[in-house]
């Protein structure tokens, strides 16, 4: 193929992909940060790491459909506008009118193996974090007057009568338990400002008491205040809570091979562990799959005479439907049984397979030959018998 069409054709399914990738993305985004996150987060700032942290992971998983379906679109434009048979007059074969797409898919594979492997990875951290804050109120903007919050595994108590300002309460109240000491102390306040370090948050109480009683000995002791300052485990302003544990989500390449030994002894984390392998090591590779699938479908049930035909819609919907049942087997079968691998490793290797007999079908051609002689047969045919 001359490299002015190779360029012309890479760079329109390039572009192609990039629509077809964000229009993908965005809503799956959107729905998922609607679905996980309660409206109280925009007040807490929690949105960006979130959208943050989930981009990556979405990226990688609905890259391979948008390649399939942005070729399908591509192959089907070219199709319906009688471009493909063109191309076949100035005598490309049929793998050259394809590989501008499959040097694009096999790019794609490169770029999704690093954000499955590296990018997500990191960033998903960030999203678990703002989930932790966000199952356990970690942050005080977002918690609601008149309603009790527990932190430090039910350790501190917290009650807010009502909000002045997204940081200044009215009537608050704290009661918590200190192991070390043996005792339970109750705070109240009529005004309480959270402050945000580095760390955690800093509470200012004004115009409060403390009422402490030992556990031991059951004495009680109330004193007074004007000014006084505790801390809370909440989210600080450079950074967000540590939650103590990784998921196996989290973990780069070499240390989530690594962990395999140690997720092989339980059957659930096994499964986990086979879930996100087969997301990280297989769906990248789909891109390439669907690419060849799209191609195969429109060129070879397609009109490439320039006629309207619904092989572009029919590779438009088929790519698609293949990625989200993969997707689907991959997350639901796993989980049941590891060994369950094997399937879908067969069914995307039959997926390249069928794709593969299809167009080297088109690409093949009848013999010089045979050609000559069905020529030449039909030229006899065509005299007349002479008269006796």
């Amino acid at each position: 193929m001359p490299r002015l069409l190779f360029r012309y054709l890479f760079k329109r399914i390039g572009f192609g992909v990039l629509i077809v990738q964000f229009a993908l993305s965005i809503p799956v985004v959107l729905s998922y940060l609607l679905y996980q996150l309660p409206p109280a987060a925009v007040r807490g700032g929690l949105v960006i790491p979130a959208l943050i942290g989930v981009t990556p992971t979405v990226a990688y998983v609905t890259l391979p459909m948008a390649v399939g379906v942005a070729t399908a679109l591509e192959f089907g434009r070219m199709a319906s506008e009688g471009m493909v048979a063109v191309l076949y007059a100035l005598r490309l074969s049929v793998w050259a009118i394809c590989r501008p797409a499959l040097v694009l898919a096999a790019g794609v594979v490169v770029l999704g193996y690093l954000l499955a492997n590296f990018a997500a990875p990191y960033y998903s951290s960030g999203m678990q974090d703002v989930l932790n804050v966000v199952r356990n109120s970690l942050n005080h903007r977002m918690l609601d007057a008149a309603h009790f919050y527990t932190f430090d595994n039910g350790v501190k108590t917290l009650y807010i009568e009502r909000w002045e300002t997204p940081d200044l309460a009215v009537n608050l109240f704290v009661r918590q338990l200190s192991i070390e000491k043996m005792q339970e102390e109750t705070v109240t306040a009529a005004r309480a400002e959270f402050r945000r370090n580095e760390s955690g948050v800093i509470v200012a109480l004004s115009n409060g008491s403390i009422q402490t009683r030992s556990l031991t000995t059951g004495d009680v002791r109330i004193a007074n205040f004007d000014e006084y300052a505790m801390a809370l485990p909440m989210q600080g302003s450079t950074s967000l809570p540590d939650r103590g544990w990784r998921g196996v989500y989290e973990l780069s390449a070499g240390a989530f091979l690594a962990n395999y030994a140690a997720a092989r002894g339980d059957p659930r984390q096994l499964g986990e562990w086979t879930a996100e392998a087969a997301k990280r090591f297989g769906v990248p590779a789909l891109a390439f799959a669907h690419t060849l699938l799209a191609m195969a479908l429109v060129l070879t049930f397609g009109n490439i005479t320039g006629r309207r035909g619904a092989a572009g819609g029919l590779a438009t919907i088929a790519v698609p439907a293949v990625h989200i049942g993969f997707l689907v087997a991959l997350e639901s079968l796993l989980r049941i049984n590891g060994l369950f691998v094997l399937l879908l490793a067969a069914l995307a290797l039959a997926e390249v397979g069928v794709s593969v007999w299809l167009l080297a079908r088109l690409n093949r051609s009848p013999k010089p030959k045979r050609l000559l002689g069905q020529r030449a047969a039909s030229a006899r045919d065509a005299y007349a018998t002479p008269l006796a």
